[in-house]
């Protein structure tokens, strides 16, 4: 099957089987995603939505985390893991957003980008999320499930995924796509269980369906 009329096929029934996908990270302002997101990394989003009450109790706003010492972030912010590099990015980041942007999170991918801690992943996110724009949100279930389906092949490096998926899903579709991925890869498509194909809604499109 063409990949663009696979894509169309795998959009539809997500939809139906997801139809209200969102971000399982909890933020109301872009700069606590940004947050959020740098403490998702190898951290699982519950962990991440209990640690923040506490950080932005003591933090609550992007002028106070930039003026913190990383020191004080990070005895917040250890069980998420990697509590030294998370913090330090964290008060970086938002010094910049203080220092460069008038304490706004950017619109613009480029400039998300030039951000500490954020790659194209955090970058994407914040696009489609925040300012709904065009995105596509390679974590991993996104990679596994794109893989197993057949709409790249052997493909792991996350943007290279990205630039592969760009040819064949419609920009308005990215960013909840990715999200609806990440809903199926949690409930069906799984990584650390044999996937449950016989409940798969994608089990005659896709190309590992009972591999």
């Amino acid at each position: 099957m063409q990949k663009k009329k696979l894509a169309k096929l795998v959009i539809e029934r997500l939809k139906e089987e997801y139809p209200k996908t969102q971000c399982t990270l909890d933020y109301d302002e872009a700069w606590r995603l940004l947050v959020s997101v740098r403490l998702a990394a190898q951290c699982t989003d519950e962990r991440v939505n209990v640690v923040v009450q506490q950080l932005y109790k003591k933090f609550p706003d992007v002028a106070s985390l930039a003026a913190a010492a990383p020191e004080e972030i990070e005895k917040i912010i250890r069980p998420c893991g990697l509590g030294k590099s998370k913090a330090r990015d964290i008060q970086k980041c938002m010094k910049m957003l203080q220092d460069e942007h008038n304490g706004k999170v950017p619109d613009d991918f480029d400039s998300l980008l030039k951000l500490p801690g954020v790659g194209r992943k955090s970058a994407n996110l914040i696009m489609g999320d925040v300012f709904n724009k065009p995105a596509i949100v390679t974590d991993t279930h996104c990679i596994r499930l794109v893989n197993r389906i057949g709409l790249v092949e052997q493909m792991k490096e996350p943007k290279k995924v990205e630039m592969e998926l760009w040819k064949i899903i419609p920009p308005k579709e990215g960013n909840a796509l990715c999200h609806r991925f990440v809903d199926h890869g949690r409930a069906v498509c799984t990584a650390r269980t044999k996937p449950y194909c016989d409940k798969c809604c994608l089990a005659d499109i896709c190309a590992k369906a009972g591999v």
